[in-house]
């Protein structure tokens, strides 16, 4: 397997892993979406979108955009916890963006190539070093992003059982591939 191909099948796990989650959080009230936890983000929706706007944030910055910013992100709320214009309002409404997102991702994926993982691109962060513009190579950012999605849906995970979800969803990259040959009920 090339560099393209492994990055792309790291990608298609984490998109697998992400509608796995959402499943998930399909069974929860509202309450429960919304109730405050001790790990993550704050609650299970807070980490869902948190989840979401970094995978929109790094594709922006992949495909030129130095300062993304997803509409509706915690970081773009307005004084007294009112939304911004944009911002997510429902699980369905997070669903389908995640879809759309999804196919943006797809096409980007199909267009990368060995060369390409080791160009730079640049984003100015909006975290640590805030305000400072960083240069990192395609293939790192790519990495973090599928490993910031892993940790992420572990904690969304440990959320999922402290709210007694009783069908958790297996995140394994192994059960993927199992479930892809027929070799388990994906």
């Amino acid at each position: 397997m090339n560099s393209e191909s492994l990055v792309s099948r790291l990608h298609q796990h984490r998109m697998w892993s992400n509608q796995r989650l959402l499943n998930s959080a399909r069974q929860l009230t509202h309450e429960q979406l919304h109730q405050p936890m001790s790990i993550g983000q704050g609650s299970v929706w807070r980490t869902l979108t948190h989840l979401l706007a970094a995978e929109y944030v790094w594709l922006e910055a992949l495909l030129g955009n130095e300062k993304p910013s997803m509409p509706g992100d915690a970081l773009d709320k307005l004084p007294g916890n009112q939304q911004s214009a944009g911002a997510i309002e429902s699980l369905g409404e997070l669903c389908d963006r995640w879809s759309e997102i999804d196919l943006r991702w797809a096409k980007y994926l199909e267009q990368i190539t060995a060369d390409s993982l080791d160009e730079s691109i640049y984003k100015t962060s909006i975290s640590s070093g805030k305000g400072k513009r960083y240069a990192t190579m395609q293939a790192d950012v790519l990495l973090h992003l599928c490993t910031h999605a892993q940790y992420t849906g572990a904690q969304l995970v440990n959320m999922l059982r402290q709210l007694e979800v009783e069908d958790l969803p297996d995140l394994m990259l192994i059960t993927m591939a199992r479930s892809e040959n027929g070799s388990i009920d994906g």
